[in-house]
This record gives structure tokens, C-alpha cells and sequence, in this order.
């Protein structure tokens, strides 16, 4: 193990990342194998999962290099999850999002990475504006890519929220009168924007959404209005009549209602919903993914739900009753990459 790491390592130095990236996946098999320690009695599981994070956030650096972001992004979920409070793996995992040109997404991780340097770190004002300058580049590149939905965000601070909401709302159709057949403020979860050092840290935002397409606006609001996130559009969700139906679902309409969800929660570290609603989410997506076979796919949303799961202690107080919950989730998570079927707490949440 220790050979194969100092080879990868050095092979990283000189820069032959397809070489290194076979030495760290060797390291990684021989981890899983229980070689990470000489004394299994006298290991430590943070020390063995510090080590394998590490693995993993280099296997995302070699394949980054070689342009294979696609192949780098499951490692930065597995680095994540199993190092969840280092900001560079949320970081690596923005800029393999980013390749991918999933910019929500990366201005998500970009965001974490942020909150948790803050809450870490704490020095480096320098670096700090830097991560906020990505967040906020990501979030603008995102949002130059929608077509179908517009947004706005409004300060707020000690005002009637209920007064406010209708004052976006309002405000929202004279600035966007052609996103203007839904209309709704995000009621749940106070949003941050990442507007540059010069910006007011603890200054707080509505978020309002505009869409072209009354549905998808609907849908879209149904689902993040509610306590447990459901995938609107469907009666029963994810039980379409067939595999066709199914799939023209996911095109015409599940795609889109993702795009936003990914949006929505790319300046909003707290969600009054719970912590676990966003992984929740992405449990619906993985459903779909299952319904349609897509095995691959299926795997790494199950793979970032965990990551999002992994991390959610670190960035806010979590009740015993969301904590059981959580780590009901995250054994789902773990069972379903398995292949185990069976009753689990997520069936119970589909149920519901």
C-alpha cells in the first residue's frame, strides 16, 4: 500500500496523472481489502477514512487532468463521504460538476466548501473571497443557461415575511413580465448570495422564481413547499405506466423540474424542510433512474445523496429526530448501491 501511494504520488509530480491514477486505484482496492492498517485491533476508522478520502480526492485530481470529469465525480462523492468537513473535497467536487457543466450543482459545492472553510479555517480572508468569487461565478453561469425560468432575489430583514413574499412577488412581474405564468418565493429557507467581499455577510434573501411554463412552475413549487420534497408531475410519483412513459416524463418534465431544484438550493445551506430534504430529492431522482434502468446513473446520485447526507452535521444543528432519520437515510443509501432490497425508511417515505 505504502509503495503504491509513494508511486502515485510521484508519478502525480511528473505529471503522467493515467500512470498515478492506476497506483491510487490500486491503494484504493488494497484499503478495501483492510491494508490500511499494520494492527486492525489498534486502528483508528477516522485515520482509515482520512486516508482513503485522500485516495480518492487524488484519483479526482488525476482524472480532472486527463479530462475525464465523468469518471472524476464518484470519487469526489466517496472522498466526501469519507472526509465530509474538508472544504477541498466539496471544492473538487464543484469543479468536476463545472467540467460537466452542471453549474448548480457546482455552485452548491462551492458554497459548501465556503461555509466550512469559515467554520474550520476562519484566517484566510484572501481564500474565503476566492471560494465566494467561484460560488458566485457558478451561480451566474447557471442561471445564463436557463431559457424556461427567471429569478430574483430580495433582501430582507425583520419585515412581516408574509408581506414580503407578496412584495417579491409583485416586484418579480414588473422586472420579468415574460417569465410571468407561475410565479412563487420560496417560503422555506432563507437563501445567502454570494455578491463578492464587499457584499454584507449576514445579509439574507428571498428567493423568487418565474416560469414560462405554468406546469413546470407548479410542480416545481409543490414539491418545495411541501415538509417531505415529493417529484411532482405524476399521480402516484415514479410509478408511470410503462418504461416509455416513463422516460417522456424524465425528458419533458423531470429534467427541467431537477434544473431547478439544483438551483434553488445553490445559495441556501439551511432548509426549513429538514436537513435531509435535498438527499430526499435526490432519493426521487434515483427512483426514476431505477424505474428507467439506468443502473450507472442510479448509482452516482446514490453516491452524492450520501455525500450530502455525510456532510449535513457539519454545516447545521441536526434534532435527534432528524439525526435518526439521517442515518436511516444514509443506510438506504448503502443498501440500495449494494443491490439489497427490502422495507427500508425510504420506502416507507415513498409510501407516504
Amino acid at each position: 500500500l505504502r509503495a503504491a501511494l509513494r508511486e502515485g504520488s510521484a508519478r502525480c509530480r511528473q505529471r503522467d496523472f493515467a500512470a498515478a491514477a492506476a497506483k491510487f486505484s490500486t491503494a484504493l482496492e488494497l484499503c478495501s481489502k483492510g491494508f490500511a492498517t499494520e494492527d486492525p485491533l489498534k486502528s483508528s476508522p477516522d485515520g482509515i477514512s482520512r486516508l482513503t478520502s485522500w485516495i480518492e480526492s487524488k484519483l479526482v485530481i488525476c482524472y480532472l487532468k486527463l479530462g475525464q470529469p465523468g469518471l472524476a465525480l464518484p470519487h469526489s462523492h466517496r472522498s466526501i463521504i469519507q472526509n465530509p468537513s474538508h472544504f477541498c473535497n466539496h471544492l473538487r467536487q464543484a469543479a468536476c460538476f463545472r467540467c460537466l457543466h452542471r453549474y448548480s450543482e457546482a455552485a452548491r459545492s462551492a458554497m459548501v466548501a465556503q461555509c466550512l472553510y469559515v467554520l474550520a479555517e476562519g484566517a484566510g480572508l484572501e481564500t474565503s473571497d476566492l471560494l465566494q468569487l467561484y460560488w458566485q461565478a457558478m451561480t451566474q453561469e447557471a442561471l445564463s443557461g436557463e431559457a424556461c425560468f427567471s429569478v430574483m432575489y430580495t433582501p430582507f430583514g425583520k419585515e412581516d415575511k408574509t408581506d414580503k413574499i407578496q412584495e417579491a412577488n409583485k416586484s418579480f412581474a414588473e422586472k420579468h413580465p415574460d417569465d410571468v405564468q407561475h410565479i412563487f418565493t420560496d417560503p422555506h429557507g432563507i437563501h445567502l448570495l454570494p455578491e463578492g467581499a464587499e457584499s454584507h455577510p449576514d445579509q439574507q434573501y428571498f428567493l423568487t422564481l418565474g416560469f414560462r411554463n405554468k406546469e413546470i412552475g407548479k410542480a416545481v413549487e409543490e414539491s418545495v413547499t411541501r415538509k417531505l420534497p415529493i417529484f411532482p408531475g405524476q399521480k402516484t410519483p415514479f410509478s408511470p405506466s410503462t418504461e416509455e412513459e416513463a422516460e417522456t416524463f424524465w425528458q419533458n418534465t423531470g429534467k427541467k423540474i431537477m434544473a431547478v431544484m439544483a438551483l434553488i438550493g445553490s445559495t441556501k445551506i439551511k432548509d426549513e424542510r429538514g436537513p435531509c430534504a435535498r438527499a430526499i430529492e435526490q432519493f426521487h431522482h434515483a427512483s426514476l433512474l431505477s424505474y428507467l434502468q439506468r443502473g450507472e446513473e442510479q448509482a452516482q446520485v446514490m453516491s452524492q445523496a450520501m455525500a450530502e447526507l455525510a456532510t449535513v452535521p457539519y454545516l447545521q444543528r441536526v434534532s435527534q429526530e432528524d439525526d435518526k432519520l439521517l442515518q436511516s437515510l444514509m443506510a438506504d443509501a448503502v443498501d440500495i448501491l449494494a443491490g439489497r432490497t427490502g422495507e427500508r425508511a425510504w420506502t416507507k417515505i415513498q409510501k407516504v
